[in-house]
């Protein structure tokens, strides 16, 4: 099968497009043949790798997938030959107590496809039958690839950790963002407020469509001032993945009582704060990653329904990987930069 992966860390010439063994379902696993796969900054970041990062090679980049199902394993039954699905990249144990609880993101075993364990840019993956799910007949292929590490994280921040509710006040950064493009959505579904920044007014544009309701150019603008003259007593929500560029600002304009969520780094991966303003403000800090299967039910539930949809940006071949890389880099997408490996 045809596959994009890397043999050794480093830059955008380390991704290969070669062929690899077809992989054999095992028990409890389901044979998917990949329509569509995904691109996200976890693949970047895996590709560069990081200190403690250990891999077995060669490995696959991707973390979300559509297809449809091609074999089971033993004991594999929920779905048939030929079922069109879609890929959930958390891969947790199953009988712990957290996995029980509907935390497996907190599972001791819990891995992410395309960083822990090898991902979805391959004409064929296993994956255990808990990470499938069918695909709503109102959505495509490429849009159902779309969905599941963004919308996911973005729930799991919003409504597991930040706890939305309506009417809150709700600052959420970088809005070209796959996770911020699925976070407003997430934010208007619960009747919160809504203002977003970017650097790119086109991208603000898109964003109001989405159901923005305040924009904010933060490369003309003080974020942390102008969020204040919307709401006086700041954001009761900031949901954040720059990090360090745009930390003390968070601190400094969140409400009293306020939360920051945070799920990561690309603006730098260290953040100062002065302690005085987070235990006299009683301000909360909440790291979040990816999110929990057992929520994504609910999620497709209101695709289905229309109410949340999948932002895609562009597509790329599976020979175009490098390239898509580059471009999520540029920053230039708003939404999901997708590799359509079907062809």
């Amino acid at each position: 099968m045809r596959a994009a992966y890397f043999n050794e860390h480093g830059g955008k010439e380390k991704i290969v497009l070669g062929d690899l063994p077809v992989p054999k379902p095992r028990a409890g696993e389901v044979l998917i043949q990949v329509y569509y796969s995904a691109v996200n900054h976890l693949d970047l970041w895996v590709r560069e790798g990081w200190p403690g990062l250990k891999k077995f090679f060669p490995h696959i980049l991707g973390g979300d997938a559509s297809g449809v199902v091609v074999e089971s394993g033993e004991g594999a039954f929920q779905f048939k030959k030929g079922d069109p699905v879609i890929v959930h990249p958390g891969v947790s144990c199953g009988h712990c107590q957290n996995c029980l609880g509907g935390w497996e993101s907190l599972c001791s075993q819990y891995a992410i496809l395309g960083e822990q364990i090898c991902g979805t840019h391959a004409e064929f993956i296993c994956v255990p039958q808990e990470n499938l799910f069918l695909k709503p007949e109102r959505v495509s292929f490429v849009e159902a690839a779309a969905i599941p590490l963004v919308f996911t994280t973005a729930w799991q921040m919003l409504i597991k950790r930040a706890h939305l509710k309506s009417g809150d006040k709700v600052l959420i950064h970088g809005a070209g963002s796959g996770v911020s493009s699925a976070a407003i959505q997430i934010a208007k579904l619960f009747g919160a407020i809504v203002a977003v920044t970017s650097t790119h007014e086109d991208k603000l544009l898109k964003a109001k469509t989405l159901g923005a309701d305040f924009l904010i150019n933060s490369s003309r603008e003080d974020f942390s001032k102008t969020v204040k003259q919307y709401w006086q007593t700041g954001p009761d929500i900031i949901l954040d993945h720059v990090g360090e560029a745009f930390w003390e600002k968070n601190i400094k304009c969140l409400r009293t009582g306020g939360t920051l969520v945070t799920c990561g780094a690309t603006g730098g991966g260290k953040g100062t704060t002065d302690l005085k303003h987070l235990f006299f403000r009683q301000l909360s800090l909440l790291g979040s990653t990816m999110g929990n299967k057992s929520d994504f039910s609910e999620i497709l539930k209101y695709v289905d329904l229309g109410r949340l949809k999948a932002v895609v940006d562009r597509e790329f071949g599976l020979d175009e990987v490098a390239k898509a890389h580059d471009y999520l880099e540029s920053q230039k997408q708003f939404g999901k930069v997708m590799i359509k490996v079907l062809t």
